[in-house]
């Protein structure tokens, strides 16, 4: 094994550790609103000195606020509850949609928490172009110099952590890229894709038009689910990636309609 491969395994074994870390302190500053660093270092069993580096590492990327002796969170309460939801099977899906980017690809990704995470995967991909209305994904892809970001702009909505309206929608027309990874509030043969905001919907519209090909990261709990707004029909996307969970009916289904489904 190469002196490089062994690197980029260190250091993705890593980064899943403070991942873990990092998802145990916004869950319990999730069911607690506040939490000090004294606290905090007992709950994770760690030193203070890691806590505070760690608390320093989530307050550069947004999700919380660092005060004297602790923190607080700085997200709003929708999306720290979905992070906390299906944890594993959004790890899962999401590294396999990132061993489909190539070096030197152009990407977009959606906001959402299953396609934000995607990014944290792309360890040891070169020049790849992402563009992006998420400032989730925004605060993983700084970090990662390999990675070109674009910012597509526009209002800024919080409880979705995203941007959407007309600046976001111009911005993603005038690109192209090879692939867009998009999410769903939920997912059927029935109603095709569906979410909540009509903003998301219009986003994700825009984004599938100027890809070559446009893939659906969704975990299981959302099949059969309905969101208030019509995205797209199933039969309009090139892939859906989602667990194990899916059921050997729903894929089944999927299958019958001509429905490519990889379930991890």
């Amino acid at each position: 094994m190469s002196v490089y491969r062994k690197r980029i395994e260190r250091v993705s074994e890593l980064i899943e550790e403070l991942m873990e870390r990092e998802r145990t302190i916004l869950k319990l500053l999730s069911e607690r609103g506040s939490l000090s660093v004294a606290l905090l270092s007992r709950e994770l069993g760690v030193s203070e000195v890691t806590v505070r580096s760690d608390l320093k590492e989530l307050e550069e990327k947004g999700y919380l606020v660092r005060s004297r002796g602790g923190a607080y969170p700085a997200l709003h309460q929708s999306i720290v509850d979905r992070q906390q939801h299906n944890i594993e099977e959004k790890g899962r899906i999401a590294r396999a949609a990132a061993e489909l980017v190539r070096d030197g690809d152009r990407i977009m990704i959606e906001a959402g928490t299953t396609t934000a995470l995607l990014v944290r995967y792309l360890i040891g991909k070169r020049d790849v172009q992402v563009v992006t209305n998420s400032t989730l994904v925004f605060s993983y892809a700084r970090l990662n110099p390999a990675l070109q970001i674009t910012l597509t702009g526009g209002e800024f909505r919080r409880e979705t952590e995203s941007m959407v309206g007309p600046v976001a929608l111009r911005t993603i027309a005038g690109l192209n890229v090879r692939l867009a990874f998009v999410g769903t509030d939920g997912f059927s043969l029935e109603k095709g894709m569906t979410t909540q905001l009509v903003d998301g919907a219009e986003i994700v519209k825009a984004m599938s038009a100027c890809a070559e090909a446009t893939l659906l990261l969704a975990d299981s709990s959302k099949w059969g689910k309905s969101g208030f707004v019509n995205v797209l029909p199933l039969a309009k996307v090139d892939g859906i990636i989602t667990d194990t969970g899916l059921g050997e009916g729903a894929a089944r289904e999927l299958e019958d309609a001509s429905i490519k489904c990889t379930q991890v």
